[in-house]
């Protein structure tokens, strides 16, 4: 289960991309980037984690880098 910390920095993160893309809502956020509705739902909620198909999805729509994506989000990279 996610922390309400995660959850938090998961609705921020799909916050600023609205206001950046100057969306109303999750609804225009998914017809933008062609994903299903509940998966935007999902991410925000904390019940899925951000995928790497709506990663990439999020930075092409955005011009924002994977990282400062993932920074957003409060997800943590992988120390090689």
């Amino acid at each position: 289960m996610k922390t309400n910390e995660t959850t938090n920095s998961a609705a921020h993160m799909l916050d600023t991309v609205l206001e950046l893309l100057q969306l109303k809502n999750d609804a225009a956020l998914s017809r933008a980037i062609e994903v299903a509705p509940p998966v935007i739902s999902k991410v925000r909620n904390g019940v899925q984690p951000l995928g790497s198909t709506l990663l990439v999805k999020l930075h092409e729509a955005t011009g924002m880098s994977t990282k400062e994506i993932k920074a957003l989000a409060g997800v943590m990279a992988k120390v090689a």
